[in-house]
């Protein structure tokens, strides 16, 4: 039987769609608060505001999949980030944009959740892998489609909102036609202390740490480097899409690889590439060879690092299991940001790539350092 069952390709065409909106506004958010003359800082609390958002988006979302279900937990979440969507074009100003983003975080987070688990619980151990790798597919597909709207639309505010909102409102329609069974209650409850606990998850739980600081630092402020550097727009809009299109490249091919050679050689190769493409850019090379290496690696750490700790996770683990890695995640991305902004603020828009390469140096110790101490899982065939 395949795994891509109608409720499965429903929920895939949920997120192309809501994702696609998504990622026009992450980019476009930081552009238009330039527009408005807003500091380096400021940019960076709104940024950090939105990984918040994640942040506590991440803790609600076991509690709400439990009492409404997988359904109307997702179509609860679309409105809430359509209304904090339709926000920003009543309110522009620092303070009202931070809440914004920050429910629209909130939003974000609890999607990913319900994505995740339900896709998970919906196969086996044996097509969990093929789940996994189109659910990053569809995500990083949404995610291009995104940028290169940038490069044939106005990117005014006024213009952008309207068909952006409609989008949403269209990502609320495919899980009208599928159905999820609501998880039930029983047994002992997972919690995410009980999965952070757990030694044979823990290098993947702190690889989605640094994911959550390399793609958090590189959606929020990558924008505000390239506007610095004197790209229009629509140009930053094609630097983005070259980064994500990387990424979709790589899903399947370091996924093949991390079943053939193991999870450890795979985020290991990962590692070194974020390094040096990261020098790369700061040694002046072309930009186009670097960014498009920093997306293969950055853009599919997440997914290998998520596989190794969901390996050994029961069915009735996963949406704790999923929950606790978007909560490593949203921790990185909320430092990655913060930390990046206020040090490209104080010293130069340079900062951005030597963060990058620092968290990702410190990835690589763990991987050589405590490996040993860890099993190195491979997917089941």
């Amino acid at each position: 039987m395949s795994a891509f069952t109608r409720p499965v390709l429903l929920l895939l065409a949920g997120l192309l769609l809501f994702t696609t909106s998504m990622a026009v506004l992450n980019t476009l958010v930081p552009l238009w608060l330039i527009h408005d003359a807003l500091s380096t800082w400021q940019i960076g609390v709104v940024s950090s505001s939105y990984f918040t958002g994640n942040l506590v988006g991440t803790l609600v979302a076991g509690f709400c999949i439990n009492r409404f279900g997988f359904n109307r937990t997702y179509h609860y979440a679309c409105i809430l980030f359509t209304v904090a969507t339709l926000l920003l074009g009543v309110s522009v100003s620092f303070m009202s944009w931070t809440l914004w983003r920050l429910i629209a975080g909130i939003a974000c987070a609890i999607i990913w959740v319900v994505v995740e688990s339900a896709l998970l619980r919906s196969g086996t151990i044996k097509v969990r892998g093929q789940l996994l790798a189109a659910y990053m597919v569809v995500y990083y597909a949404g995610t291009l489609f995104g940028q290169l709207l940038l490069g044939v639309v106005p990117t005014l505010l006024s213009s952008v909102l309207p068909w952006v909102i409609a989008i949403l409102l269209a990502a609320i329609l495919p899980l009208l036609f599928a159905r999820f069974e609501k998880p039930k209650a029983e047994g002992k409850q997972q919690h995410i202390w009980g999965m952070l606990k757990r030694r044979d998850a823990r290098l993947g739980i702190n690889g989605c740490v640094i994911s959550g600081v390399v793609l958090g630092s590189l959606y929020g402020l990558l924008p505000l480097y390239l506007a610095h550097s004197g790209y229009q727009d629509a140009d930053v809009g094609y630097w983005m899409a070259l980064m994500v299109c990387a990424g979709i490249m790589g899903q399947l091919p370091m996924g093949r690889m991390a079943d053939r050679y193991g999870r450890l050689f795979v985020l290991r190769i990962q590692v070194f590439a974020i390094i040096m493409s990261s020098l790369a850019v700061l040694n002046s090379y072309s930009l186009a060879p670097a960014l498009f290496m920093l997306g293969l690696a950055g853009f599919t750490l997440y997914p290998i690092a998520m596989a190794w700790a969901c390996e050994k996770a029961a069915p009735d683990e996963l949406v704790a299991m999923n929950q606790t890695l978007l909560l490593s995640y949203t921790v990185g991305s909320l430092a990655g940001p913060a930390l990046t902004a206020a040090l490209m603020q104080y010293y130069s828009d340079r900062q951005l790539f030597i963060v990058i390469a620092v968290a990702a140096v410190i990835f690589m110790a763990m991987l050589f350092s405590k490996a040993d101490r860890h099993h190195n899982p491979l997917a089941m065939q």
